[in-house]
């Protein structure tokens, strides 16, 4: 946990959760929005003694909250015997300072939380200096909480501030130092990934993204595929780091199946900015199989925040009359949790299926692994649509070509075509992509 709650806050600490229900907001229902709050202190081991909604008319610029409603929520702290609150909002330097004198507790927002668990959780260098850049960047703002104990008065004798606004300035150049430095180690992380994409996109296999909502089921799902063991638990953002792995699918000899990091509503803007190497991973996939929790009541809403994200990263080009994104680059959906459905719903939800015309949905179950295989199918098909059949004449000791048309295309036939310049050669049909016809004119 970040500096502020060391020593302070630790895990099995009881905390409230106070959800600020702002007027017109059209987001995850109250409960659903109260429930993954709680779901996200359950992340780094909080234990939630009650969760409240409290309804915010107009938001007051010192405390967000009315006297009123900080009195109920200090009552309420006293009750469950509090010693942090979590706002499920976004709070300025101010008024979370001016909540904790009046609480006399430890207050954080949403964005602290999730910075907690980003944090807690990243496992690889690069992740570790995403969640550091993120933090350093919410805290730059903040510093004027840790220096109370240092005179703020207007100093004497021509100087505009007294020493504790001069150590803040020395921090915030620290912090700024500190900042610039991750950016050049994330910038030659980025040209490193940029590389890997490269040999990647050469590299005679195309590239499958997980995408989902946090909590959806996508590491369950890419260990049911894959056979690996990634962490998959009943947690938001059990995992953070992507993972690839190689899987194979009717039509297509070799694919690499990716793992990425969950969406969230209010995702914070700094671990956008930071995870955005990361999560640019999907630009570089042949297919993105978005994965949804159909059981969850706000799949819907949940759905929402998925593709405001992918529109963001370019994936989504626009909308058309109906509502619908247009697709750079192919999507099938999955509804996961399947075996958490009701006969009566199952059967409702496949006749909705059935109506959607021009998209690819799958019912699944990654716990039972029910739909896996129609899944497979649906991608390779994805990969394989709008293929042409091409004739080459390839020298039959070219592994290399001989081995892409294998991999990536669909091979008819491969006969003796005698000799050539450079000794014998096959002569090979194939059906191929525009995408995969680009890339074996490429080797």
């Amino acid at each position: 946990m970040n500096e502020e709650l060391k020593g302070e806050v630790t895990r099995g600490a009881r905390a409230l959760v106070v959800y600020p229900q702002m007027r017109g907001r059209g987001d995850l229902d109250t409960g659903a929005r109260l429930e993954e709050a709680k779901g996200l202190a359950l992340a780094i081991g909080l234990v939630v003694g009650d969760a409240m909604a409290i309804p915010i008319r107009e938001p007051r610029a010192g405390t967000l909250f009315g006297e009123g409603q900080i009195q109920n929520i200090g009552v309420a702290c006293e009750l469950n015997e509090a010693e942090l609150v979590i706002v499920d909002g976004s709070l300025s330097a101010i008024q979370q300072r001016n909540l904790e004198e009046k609480l006399k507790r430890k207050v954080i927002d949403r964005t602290g939380l999730i910075l907690e668990i980003f944090g807690e959780r990243a496992a690889t260098a690069e992740g570790r200096l995403q969640v550091e850049l993120a933090h350093l960047d919410y805290q730059a703002g903040r510093l004027v909480r840790s220096w109370t104990h240092l005179e703020r008065q207007r100093g004497g004798f021509g100087f505009l501030g007294g020493p504790g606004e001069t150590q803040i300035e020395a921090d915030r150049r620290m912090i700024r130092d500190r900042m610039a430095k991750i950016r050049r180690e994330l910038e030659q992380v980025r040209r490193t990934r940029g590389l890997h994409r490269e040999r990647r996109e050469k590299a005679p296999w195309p590239i499958v993204a997980l995408v989902g909502y946090t909590n959806a089921g996508k590491s369950t799902l890419f260990n049911r595929l894959t056979g690996a063991d990634v962490m998959a638990q009943d947690l938001l953002f059990a995992t953070l780091d992507p993972t690839m792995r190689a899987i194979r699918m009717p039509g297509v000899e070799k694919a690499i199946l990716s793992d990425t990091v969950g969406f969230i509503s209010d995702l914070p803007t700094q671990l956008v900015a930071a995870f955005r190497a990361t999560l640019e991973e999907v630009t570089a996939a042949d297919v993105i199989v978005h994965v949804r929790d159909i059981a969850n009541p706000d799949t819907d809403s949940q759905k929402r925040q998925v593709l405001d994200v992918l529109s963001g990263l370019g994936v989504l080009t626009g909308a058309e009359d109906e509502g619908e994104d247009l697709l750079a680059i192919p999507i099938v959906e999955v509804w996961n949790k399947w075996d958490l459905l009701g006969p009566a719903h199952a059967a409702e939800l496949r006749e909705a299926i059935a109506h959607r015309e021009g998209e690819t949905i799958v019912p699944l179950s990654a716990m039972t692994g029910m739909g896996c295989d129609d899944l497979l199918d649906a991608v390779s098909a994805k990969l394989t649509v709008g293929s042409k059949l091409y004739t080459f004449a390839i020298p039959a000791a070219d592994g290399q070509r001989l081995a892409f048309l294998h991999a990536r295309g669909d091979v008819v036939s491969e006969e003796d075509a005698g000799e050539g310049p450079e000794g014998p050669q096959l002569r090979v049909k194939v059906r191929l992509t525009d995408r995969e016809l680009g890339r074996f004119s490429a080797l």
